[in-house]
């Protein structure tokens, strides 16, 4: 079979060219990125049962809680030069909307010299502007930060690809898929697998380097989760079969309409999805998006810049494949890296809708292309107020329960058990513990030790019995709660003479 070849993308400035040339609707975008997040998602927004396990880890004074095998640590790398200054919720949100919106700026300056500023700038207002992106933007989770990655790390592949002397491109695609891998391992192999192929299939692209460097960032990124994985698992394969077994057996599972409904702003989390399909319209982009993208695709060939939408198309659905084919459960920020990579043949496929009618209609098919951009727009930030609504009222729950302790006297040192106690017990400034489950990390006879000295807090789920070792403990009521409701937490009988 003949080698595939692509027509390489057509050049660009230089380097110099580039940087007289404007980059302010970029630097537009992000900073209208920072101030969406600022006013409608930071305010009031506690943080959420796997943002307190990340920043838990380096937070000085709160016990990191368990860390659980499918976990990576490049959320807490990100985290660790706030928190260890202060432990300030508020102050982590700003740090991480600011530095969302840089990162955006960054990611999608690297496709400056690839693509024509209207069609990168359309990108990116298509995934800034989605209800899931800004939701994210200020929290401590990683499935934007590997988006972004990914974003860069395309775009610098192709450059290095197209010119050999773009030492650059070729620094910040290791840099971009190691820290891919440094937060989510799996999505960083799932990236760099249509990368690979391409040095592979791509008669001009068959360097050894390039694919070198593409091993190496994955070397340089995983390796602390492969270190970890000895050091705590007993090897890779072990750890692998200890996180498929936590997300509930790795294989052929068919997620498609469980991400469907996950559309109109939650759950955040569906697992088990079996909640109904509601305001189907929500789907109607997701729908459209991959065959936008196809479309875009078949319209940079004749534009003869196939590679700079074939190859973001194929990344973005290699890295989808997991989280639509292989697991049984569902989140809307899963396909965050998918969306930012479709964002770019999707918008070639519009902008290049609207310019390539009768001159006589140019102005007609642009302003329809606008107000379709506008509508889209709109509709993703009713879905925001929806689901920063929702988030802020179940992440309020924790610091509710949280004060409903310290008013009993569960002051640190102290533990948190049962249900809710990872997010409960970082408000608390307490350790989390569980004694059944996939975050198992203590047993009853070293709680009932640890009871003997400071004091335990079972938190139960209504309509379930408390553990039998607290049955004999006081029973407390958990009042004023919005999303959590009927919930109690039995107190060891323990007394303090510090507690007030």
């Amino acid at each position: 079979m003949s080698p595939v070849v692509l027509t390489p993308p057509r050049p660009r400035p230089t380097r110099a060219g580039v940087a007289a040339s404007s980059l302010l609707p970029l630097a537009a975008l992000a900073v209208a990125f920072a101030v969406v997040q600022l006013l409608f998602v930071v305010p009031g927004l506690n943080l959420s049962w796997d943002e307190s396990v990340y920043a838990s880890q380096v937070t000085q004074h709160i016990p990191a809680a368990y860390f659980s095998a499918p976990r990576a640590r490049g959320v807490p790398v990100l985290l660790a030069p706030l928190t260890l200054l202060t432990s300030s919720t508020l102050a982590l949100r700003l740090y991480l909307a600011t530095l969302s919106a840089t990162g955006l700026f960054l990611a999608l300056r690297v496709w400056r010299r690839l693509l024509p500023m209207p069609v990168l700038a359309l990108a990116g207002l298509l995934f800034a502007g989605l209800w899931v992106t800004q939701l994210y933007g200020p929290q401590a989770m990683p499935n934007l930060w590997v988006a972004l990655c990914a974003l860069a790390a395309v775009g610098c592949f192709l450059r290095a690809a197209r010119d050999r002397g773009d030492r650059r491109a070729v620094v910040g695609l290791c840099l971009a898929l190691a820290a891919a891998a440094l937060l989510r391992p799996s999505d960083a192999v799932w990236l760099s697998l249509p990368l690979s192929a391409a040095v592979l299939v791509v008669r001009r692209w068959r360097r050894p380097g390039l694919l070198a460097v593409l091993v190496a960032g994955l070397a340089l990124g995983g390796a602390p989760w492969i270190v970890e994985a000895y050091l705590s698992y007993g090897g890779v394969a072990a750890r692998l079969h200890r996180s498929s077994a936590i997300e509930g057996g790795i294989g052929w599972h068919l997620a498609i309409g469980d991400q469907v409904r996950t559309l109109a702003g939650g759950p955040e989390l569906c697992r088990p999805c079996s909640v109904p399909w509601r305001h189907r319209t929500s789907a109607i982009w997701w729908l459209a998006t991959p065959l936008l993208a196809a479309a875009g695709v078949l319209l940079a060939t004749r534009a003869r810049r196939l590679s700079t939408a074939l190859l973001p198309a194929a990344c973005g659905a290699s890295v989808a494949v997991p989280y639509l084919l292989l697991i049984d459960y569902a989140a809307p920020r899963f396909l965050l890296p998918a969306y930012a990579l479709l964002a770019l043949p999707v918008a070639d496929a519009l902008a290049t809708a609207a310019r390539s009618v009768r001159p006589r209609l140019r102005p007609a098919a642009t302003a329809l292309v606008a107000a379709l951009v506008v509508a889209q727009l709109v509709s993703q930030h009713v879905i925001l107020v929806r689901a920063v609504h929702t988030a802020a009222d179940g992440t309020g729950d924790y610091a509710r329960i949280a004060a409903d302790l310290r008013n009993h006297g569960v002051r640190p040192p102290c533990l948190i058990t049962g249900r809710l106690a990872t997010p409960v017990g970082y408000q608390a400034l307490c350790a989390s513990g569980q004694t059944t489950g996939h975050n198992r990390n203590t047993t009853v006879p070293e709680n009932l030790t640890t009871a003997r000295h400071e004091p335990v807090a079972v938190l139960v789920h209504p309509g379930r019995k408390p553990p039998a070792y607290a049955r004999g403990w006081k029973a407390h009521r958990l009042p004023g709660l919005r999303i959590h409701h009927g919930y109690r937490f039995y107190l060891s009988p323990f007394e303090s003479p510090t507690r007030k």
